[in-house]
């Protein structure tokens, strides 16, 4: 029998993953990406000796990288490596009030009651219903196609509606997490995990109090070498498993036959395939490469994440009172989020959140300085001037952290670089910057994101952050092995 022949477009964390995948099932995989370097916004640049991360920094749930190789009879140890962070975040009040949040549930809800007043029980209570709530409802709606989980057996989905609770669709999250806690320091600090997946967490379902499960109960991590060791890991694994990649080569069309896939078409020349699989952003799949302008416009109709605007600075000294992660508050918080997503613009006193990996490897920077990544959330790209608010925000930005930290930060960026949502569109293909395509800012949004397959045209699938289950790694991991076990 012929070996059969799969087609990925894009190499991002989860083509990638699917790449892995349907080569173990004895696919031929052949891996076309526009960039001259895998990884999509899972990648990495080296400045002036400071070594930055481009994209994502958080690093949760790394059995889904374990998983892989595992499938492969690789060894992990071979190519990756990662430890457990003591402390997920510290988070920085304008007040002066500093919380280390602790991976660990116990120790973060003393911390919580020591330096805030917070009831100590309230907080473990909410851990636990985090927990049990990911364990009965997010992981059949993660591990599943959404079409599949009514054929799944009765009593998996009898439990799961069980525990559901009716504040859990009809709250927003900060609704729902004003009423779990006394303090609202607190609450500020769990209405952020609705920017896991770029939404607004005074519109955004209570469902998602399940998210800091993922901080809290299972713990963050640290890969060696930093988040690109994550792409350059699950490159190699590929290209053990005789995955060719072919870098420098946009996809400019997906050809079908009927309604059966045929080819993709690379640099005017027509490549066949069995099987087509876009890591592409659904949008511009249909838009751009099956020139279904109704389709594109259906997709759009959802409300789109938001985006981010990220600076890039080598800081020539260092910071005792920072850790790997950091997050200084805004004053308005709900301010905030109605600027990006009802006027999209940048608040003027925006949050900020800094990664600095060289806390956790001093080889990132060098000797006695540090590798700043400085991100701010931002509204997606509707055609602002991208270079005036920049500005803007790199002011603000530096005024808020010279205030927090009471030194001119100014005086001690040497080297820097930033992304902005035009750019994060240009170099990604995420359509407007929107960081994980749709936002989840409605109670029925997560249901109405775009599956992994597609009815009416077969051979056709989709992975990554703009379809089922959504954006960030673990997710875009989780698409890929939904798409690979719907394979045959």
């Amino acid at each position: 029998m012929n070996q059969k022949k799969a087609v990925i477009i894009g190499s991002g964390v989860a083509g990638l993953a699917t790449a892995i995948r349907l080569s173990a099932k004895g696919y031929h995989v052949e891996v076309y990406e526009k960039n001259s370097y895998p990884g999509g916004k899972l990648s990495h640049f080296e400045r002036d000796g400071y070594q930055f991360d481009a994209g994502p920094s958080l690093f949760t749930q790394p059995g889904l990288i374990t998983e892989l190789f595992e499938l492969c009879n690789e060894p992990l140890e071979k190519y990756f490596s990662y430890s457990k962070t003591h402390i997920a975040c510290k988070y920085f009040f304008e007040s002066g009030t500093v919380i280390h949040a602790f991976a660990n549930p116990e120790d973060f809800a003393t911390e919580l009651s020591s330096k805030l007043g917070e009831d100590k029980n309230l907080v473990v209570a909410y851990l636990q219903r985090a927990k049990q709530t990911y364990q009965n409802i997010g992981r059949l709606f993660l591990d599943y196609p959404i079409k599949q989980i009514i054929k799944l057996p009765f009593n998996q989905i009898f439990k799961a509606l069980k525990a559901t609770k009716s504040s859990y669709l009809l709250s927003s999250l900060a609704q729902y997490n004003k009423t779990c806690f006394t303090k609202p320091e607190t609450m500020q600090i769990f209405n952020r995990f609705a920017t896991y997946n770029g939404s607004n967490p005074y519109k955004a379902p209570a469902m998602l109090s399940m998210i800091p499960h993922l901080e809290h109960n299972e713990g963050t991590f640290y890969p060696s070498g930093g988040m690109i060791s994550i792409t350059n890991a699950l490159y190699s694994l590929a290209l053990k498993q005789n995955v060719q990649f072919v870098f420098n080569a946009p996809v400019s069309s997906v050809n079908l036959e009927g309604q059966k896939v045929k080819s993709i078409t690379v640099h005017d020349k027509n490549i066949p395939a069995d099987l087509i699989v876009s890591n592409m952003d659904v949008y511009y799949t249909y838009k751009h490469l099956l020139k279904n302008e109704q389709k594109a416009k259906k997709i759009i109709r959802q409300e789109r994440s938001s985006s981010a605007i990220i600076f890039y600075w080598g800081i020539n000294t260092s910071f005792p009172s920072l850790d790997l992660h950091n997050i200084f508050f805004s004053s308005d918080y709900e301010k905030e989020f109605y600027s990006i997503f009802e006027k999209k613009e940048l608040h003027d006193d925006p949050t900020v959140y800094i990664n600095i990996t060289s806390k956790m490897e001093s080889s990132q920077a060098p000797e006695g300085c540090e590798n700043w990544f400085v991100m701010v959330n931002a509204p997606h790209d509707i055609g602002q001037d991208w270079d005036v608010w920049r500005e803007k925000c790199r002011n603000n930005v530096i005024r808020k952290l010279s205030k927090i930290l009471k030194t001119n930060i100014a005086e001690y960026i040497q080297t820097e670089d930033y992304l902005d949502p035009a750019l994060i569109d240009l170099r990604t293909s995420s359509y407007t910057g929107s960081l994980y395509g749709t936002s989840s800012n409605s109670r029925f949004a997560a249901f109405l994101r775009h599956p992994n397959q597609t009815n009416t045209i077969k051979g056709l699938y989709f992975v990554g952050g703009s379809v089922h289950p959504g954006g960030g790694i673990p997710l875009c991991l989780r698409s890929a092995k939904i798409v690979s076990d719907r394979i045959k």
